[in-house]
């Protein structure tokens, strides 16, 4: 099937957020909007549309504007993230995830963006776990590298993508570069580098228990009480460890 025109793939980014807007405009809630935004630490409004009232309508937005390539998947997803509304953000990203054929390496400058731009974990997360994690599975000869310089960048959330993007890979996770991007950033205070690094020994430790005791006790005094407690978290849970 040949490509379809510049301005065809222009409608239907344009088509999608019209849709996307008339649907959270009948369901706004300016009480909850306000409550939204405050538990979010954010300036930016809220419709104030709680997560299972949206979810039928991203289901109607994947259906209806489902994206017959790259480019239309890639201008969807910007259209609709650009928009003025936390929700719409979370909109982009859910019908990112949705269009499963097209997360792939191509759309990794795409998926930095919005990392960059995004700079709050509500965001961060899921484009790490859901859609650089799962290209970073597909194809780790190519992302794998990518990886590796992203978890020296500048910006925390670049930094803390690369900590996070393996925690979906389960028994495919490379273990000797998760527990290299731990202690390479177990110097740092951020509390969201520590969080991250405790959630990804978390996830791994569901997959490799033995592996993920041994690396918590032998660099115990290199992570920060947090990145230790978090990692332990579903070992002692199991009873396969005792914190002090």
């Amino acid at each position: 099937m040949p490509l379809k025109s510049k301005s065809s793939q222009s409608k239907i980014a344009v088509d999608a957020h019209k849709f996307l807007i008339a649907e959270f405009s009948e369901l706004a809630d300016a009480d909850k909007a306000v409550e939204m935004a405050a538990y979010m630490k954010t300036d930016m409004p809220f419709w104030g549309i709680q997560k299972p009232d949206r979810e039928p309508i991203y289901r109607q937005l994947a259906k209806d504007f489902a994206p017959s390539n790259h480019d239309e998947y890639s201008q969807v997803v910007r259209k609709i993230w650009n928009g003025k509304h936390r929700e719409e953000k979370y909109a982009a990203l859910d019908y990112a995830v949705r269009c499963k054929k097209f997360i792939d390496t191509s759309m990794i400058p795409l998926y930095e963006e919005l990392v960059r731009e995004g700079a709050w974990w509500d965001l961060v997360d899921p484009l790490a776990t859901l859609l650089i994690g799962v290209a970073f599975l597909n194809d780790q000869k190519t992302v794998k590298p990518i990886m590796k310089e992203w978890i020296d960048d500048e910006d925390m959330w670049i930094r803390r993508t690369a900590i996070l993007s393996m925690n979906k890979h389960k028994e495919k996770t490379d273990e000797k570069l998760l527990y290299d991007f731990c202690l390479r950033r177990a110097h740092e205070k951020e509390f969201f580098i520590r969080k991250a690094i405790g959630w990804a020994l978390r996830e791994y430790s569901y997959k490799a228990p033995d592996s993920v005791i041994k690396f918590l006790n032998t660099n115990r005094s290199k992570l920060s009480p947090l990145s230790y407690r978090e990692g332990a978290k579903q070992l002692v849970r199991n009873g396969l460890m005792k914190l002090d």
